[in-house]
């Protein structure tokens, strides 16, 4: 198979960016199979997502790509990132007490539905060790405290630069993160949240809607920022609802829809398909 690569860019908008990314491109004997882009008029910032494939003879490297676009991006003040679709991002699962989301994404795994080296699963309880261990992945139990949470992340952070993680996923990991932790992860790390956010924060969000007498429950899967339940969102999904549902039956229509929000955000995170924009995503799906 020839190289495949992502390049995805974000620069403040001016006339020529396409001409020169594609010009560049065309130069260089590649050809786009996929290209996409947004222009924010509010902050008046550029988005641009294009997946092309190397074709000459004796295609650049990947580290040869990075510098032979190194001027453009200097000219245009561009954030220019590039991808190999080789190579797989590394996540570690972190998952708590409910096991549904887990189950969901390596069931998508091992399926080869989603395109992801899984390094680990961490948990601060030992239920999701029997299934994870199954699937013949390493199950890091972490338990944790008021008292020891400091320590705990310590090991977290740890296992995350010994293990090369590009992304860590909360499938219903049921601990605030640290201002500390919420750093070393900023923009690589994906919570799902079991409510259609903003509202119904915290927990037993379910249980909170039934008790408004909602008509629609949903869920949102979003990135971890200091800010509890409040960092970009990612992706969304609603059911509708009736006054003939009780708690319980709001808590397993829900766990269905958190199961497809968060694999979703995931696979568009790692095809590099989510661009922040401040407290906002721009998303190329």
């Amino acid at each position: 198979m020839l190289p495949t690569y992502i390049l995805t860019i974000r620069c403040p908008d001016q006339r020529g960016i396409v001409a020169a990314v594609t010009t560049f491109l065309a130069h260089r004997e590649c050809s786009i199979i996929e290209a996409h882009q947004h222009q924010d008029a509010g902050s008046g910032t550029f988005f641009m997502r294009v997946m092309f494939v190397a074709e000459g003879d004796a295609p650049p490297a990947l580290d040869q790509f990075r510098a032979e676009i190194t001027p453009i991006a200097a000219q245009f003040a561009m954030e220019a990132s590039l991808y190999d679709c080789a190579v797989k991002p590394r996540v570690m699962i972190m998952v708590s007490k409910f096991g549904h989301c887990l189950y969901d994404l390596l069931h998508r795994w091992r399926s080869g539905h989603l395109p992801v080296d899984i390094v680990a699963v961490v948990s601060n309880h030992d239920d999701m060790r029997a299934i994870t261990e199954w699937h013949g992945l390493d199950y890091h139990h972490l338990p944790v405290t008021k008292d020891t949470k400091a320590q705990q992340e310590d090991q977290i952070i740890a296992r995350i630069d010994r293990l090369g993680v590009d992304l860590v996923v909360l499938a219903r990991y049921m601990q605030i993160l640290s201002p500390r932790l919420c750093a070393v992860l900023s923009g690589r790390c994906i919570n799902i949240h079991h409510s259609f956010l903003p509202s119904f924060k915290g927990a037993k969000p379910y249980h909170q809607a039934h008790a408004r007498g909602v008509k629609i429950i949903g869920a949102t899967a979003h990135y971890v920022t200091t800010d509890l339940d409040e960092g970009p969102i990612i992706e969304q999904e609603t059911r509708r609802v009736s006054h003939a549902r009780s708690a319980d039956d709001l808590v397993t229509i829900g766990e269905e829809v958190e199961c497809s929000v968060l694999a979703r955000a995931v696979r568009w995170q790692v095809d590099h398909r989510v661009l922040l924009n401040g407290q906002q995503t721009i998303v190329f799906d």
